[in-house]
């Protein structure tokens, strides 16, 4: 679905003023002598209003504790210190109203933002989500609240993000100041130079009355509200206030900030909802899509940014890879996507590596084999999916891709043989025409919305094979397994999948250059309510388990690069 318009452009919903003095950095870094005022939009008044309100309800839940536990670890005199504290901070909210947000059309969730600002150069942009959180683990929603820390496992997460960029070259750091993603910044920026810039509008959404709150207890307490909010999130409004709508304004902001900047190489550390956010207004995608691209704790996210043909026009985006996490995203403990229980899955696999896609062109013809490194790496994707069972394997009738499918088939139906006992097993292989590779070579200087406008028939028609292979296999999801036990894997070519992830999106062909994925790679799309709804897109272009056969998750400088 493209961007539609309904008149809530950037400037109504996030008017701007200029912030001085919150550039910081770690270390020897607090500083940086070139550093540009930070434009933050006037919304940061709601963060304080939703920061105190969070602060009011945990020292109430705190004095509940004192006057009814008679813990001996909140004697009398601490009660009446922390009765007047509530009182304090009570006071400190009336005085501090918050002003009416602009009010939105209910009968749609879609914004109308202004362009990105053009660039002179290319452009690389990393996120990260913040490492493991204690509000994360005990089940508390966080929003704009800074009341969480990292666990030990959030910092061992951020630790394996860390080595996952080592190789990386970033000019500049962006982060939201909220302490668990601070820490995170901190930990995966490690030794490095250069400016850092610490910014309010990376913080988490702001979610007002909800922040602070267990989810159970608000399901108990706000009811179909709540059930908005999990459903229907664009439309979701509380306290005045349209969480989601708001962000994706600020999300735009803080994209005039970073492109602006003059790094070509930055890292950007923020939260799930506002990263989610990023990856949506930098590609075109309107509030709807919130939870439709996943973000889990320190997954990393890449956006290639090329400048356009027109000097003022706004740059070519690609999404590069989505939520590449620390752990694998097929494991079993990944069965949740955006809190929901995934009732099916689709893993997408492309096959390896041919001659012809290591020099960057096209097959040469549609039964171009794999060559070594491409059989190495279907391997180790074989090797990935013995985290789970496989029944069912939907592969493109090329040859390339038949290989790949054959390599994890085998695998799949011997690898219970490596136990104490032998458990014979059998994967069905379907092969469907209609994933062949759609072959679409979009000239340089030209993009797929340009060509779709032109009514480029080619492209066209590869939209309409794409869309038949799309139901194709979602039909062979709804008769495989059991609900809640639904998994088909998918072999076949870039053009293909990204195609199919478009129709799963409801995109239009505009967005056929907007995704890449690698050889080797692994994508992973949940359907929390079955084939027939909405899929989740839980990773993109995931090449991980590759290890020393992987394109790095940042490609090389781009000094060494030609774009």
């Amino acid at each position: 679905m493209a961007v539609s318009s309904v008149g809530c452009t950037l400037e109504r919903l996030s008017p701007s003023s200029s912030y001085h003095g919150c550039l910081s950095g770690f270390g020897n870094n607090l500083a940086h002598a070139n550093a540009v005022p930070i434009k933050l939009s006037s919304w940061g008044s709601r963060h304080e209003q939703c920061k105190r309100r969070t602060e009011l309800r945990l020292l109430k839940e705190l004095l509940k504790q004192c006057t009814y536990s008679r813990s001996p670890f909140f004697p009398t005199a601490r009660r009446g210190h922390i009765m007047a504290v509530a009182t304090e901070t009570s006071k400190t909210v009336e005085q501090q109203p918050v002003p009416s947000p602009p009010k939105l059309s209910a009968q749609t969730p879609d914004c109308q933002f202004s362009p990105l600002p053009p660039i002179k150069e290319a452009k690389r942009v990393v996120l990260v989500r913040h490492g493991e959180s204690t509000w994360n683990q005990a089940g508390r929603i966080q929003g704009s609240s800074d009341f969480a820390v990292l666990t030990e496992k959030g910092i061992i997460q951020a630790e394996t993000s860390r080595q996952m960029l080592a190789d990386a070259n970033f000019d500049a750091l962006f982060h939201s100041p909220l302490a668990r993603s601070k820490r995170t910044a901190e930990i995966i920026w490690d030794k490095r130079t250069g400016p850092v810039y610490p910014v309010d509008d990376l913080r988490e959404i702001d979610l007002y009355a909800f922040q602070g709150l267990y989810k159970e207890e608000g399901k108990e307490r706000f009811g179909e509200q709540y059930k908005m909010w999990q459903k229907d999130a664009a439309n979701f409004e509380i306290d005045g206030h349209y969480p989601v709508r708001e962000l994706w304004a600020r999300a735009r902001s803080c994209w005039d900030l970073i492109l602006k900047d003059k790094s070509r190489s930055a890292l950007v550390v923020a939260h799930n909802a506002v990263n989610q956010a990023l990856v949506a207004t930098a590609t075109g995608l309107d509030p709807i899509y919130f939870r439709l691209l996943l973000q889990s704790n320190c997954g990393v996210s890449v956006l290639d940014f090329t400048p356009n043909a027109d000097p003022d026009g706004p740059p070519k985006v690609s999404l590069e890879r989505l939520n590449q996490t620390p752990g694998p995203p097929i494991a079993a403990s990944a069965g949740t996507s955006a809190g929901r229980k995934a009732k099916c899955r689709l893993v997408l696999v492309r096959h390896g590596a041919t001659d012809s896609t290591l020099q960057g062109k096209k097959p040469a013809t549609q039964e171009e084999p794999m060559n070594m490194l491409g059989v190495v790496q279907s391997r180790k994707t074989a090797e990935l999916l013995l985290d789970v069972t496989i029944d069912t394997i939907v592969t493109s009738p090329t040859g390339r891709a038949v290989a790949a499918a054959e390599e994890i088939r085998v695998l799949q139906e011997n690898a219970y043989c490596l136990k104490d006992y032998c458990e014979p097993r059998f994967v069905d292989t379907i092969e469907v025409p209609e994933l062949q590779d759609l072959n679409l070579q979009i000239p340089e200087g030209e993009s797929a919305e340009s060509l779709s406008q032109d009514g480029n028939g080619k492209l066209n028609e590869a939209w309409e094979q794409a869309g038949r292979a799309w139901k194709k296999v979602l039909e062979v999801l709804e008769n495989s397994g059991e609900e809640g036990d639904k998994l088909v894997l998918v072999v076949g070519h870039e053009s293909t999948h990204v195609a199919m992830i478009s129709h799963c999106l409801g995109l239009t062909p505009d967005y056929l250059d907007r995704f890449h994925l690698q050889t080797g790679s692994v994508s992973v799309i949940d359907f929390p309510d079955g084939p027939s709804g909405r899929g989740v897109v839980r990773c993109l272009n995931y090449t991980a388990h590759l290890g020393r056969w992987a394109i790095p998750v940042t490609r090389p400088d781009f000094k060494d690069e030609e774009y």
